[in-house]
């Protein structure tokens, strides 16, 4: 039985990889959920779980390889998310529907399953990362903004329900952090590296 054990969405890089990183280097035992296999020997006592993130099967399945790997579920980091950058006019209604399945939908989903076993222990804790998209308009992010707008709705309505069950519910809403999900996006020549930090008051 471990001590504690994290969730993980996204964990195959970027904020979820840096995430696992420092958890497991304070103790905490991982559970890695991805559409890729994550090599888990880097980590002590770590899962790695493939699959899509959306599918309620998917979670379902993963919360049962949770619980019998590890007994309990100390706290989720619902980081996964996808991007799209395109003008409201120009987006597919199907890509708008992708982007709020994986950022807003899947959250959701992870929260209510492995959520579940947290309320039902009294304690534990859900880290949603939102964005400061989630807070302002940005052009040509339709798709992305409105999901981690609806993150956020999300996060303060299930603080509201699980507070006094001794479940915090919080969302972080990083800036700019380059990731592999920039690289495909600045592929395309959606933006440079000085769209971005231009607009950084620092």
């Amino acid at each position: 039985m471990s001590s504690s054990v994290v969730v993980i969405t996204g964990g195959a890089q970027g904020i979820g990889k840096q995430t696992a990183h420092v958890l497991n280097e304070l103790g905490w035992s991982l559970v890695l959920l991805d559409l890729q296999a994550i090599d888990v020997t880097i980590y002590n006592d770590a899962l790695s779980l493939v699959g899509d993130i959306t599918s309620e099967a998917f979670v379902q399945s993963a919360l049962e390889a949770t619980m019998t790997r590890f007994g309990r579920v100390d706290a989720l980091v619902n980081n996964a998310g996808i991007s799209c950058i395109s003008a409201a006019l120009d987006t597919p209604a199907d890509v708008y529907r992708k982007v709020i399945d994986v950022n807003l939908v899947a959250p959701f989903l992870l929260a209510k399953a492995f959520g579940k076993v947290m309320v039902d222990a009294g304690s534990g804790a859900v880290v949603n990362v939102a964005s400061v998209a989630g807070m302002q308009g940005v052009a040509d992010r339709s798709a992305y903004n409105a999901s981690k707008h609806g993150l956020i709705g999300l996060t303060r309505t299930l603080a509201v329900e699980w507070g006094a069950k001794g479940v915090r519910v919080n969302a972080v809403c990083p800036g700019w952090v380059k990731t592999e999900m920039d690289h495909k996006d600045q592929a395309g020549g959606s933006y440079s590296d000085e769209d971005i930090t231009n607009h950084v008051p620092m």
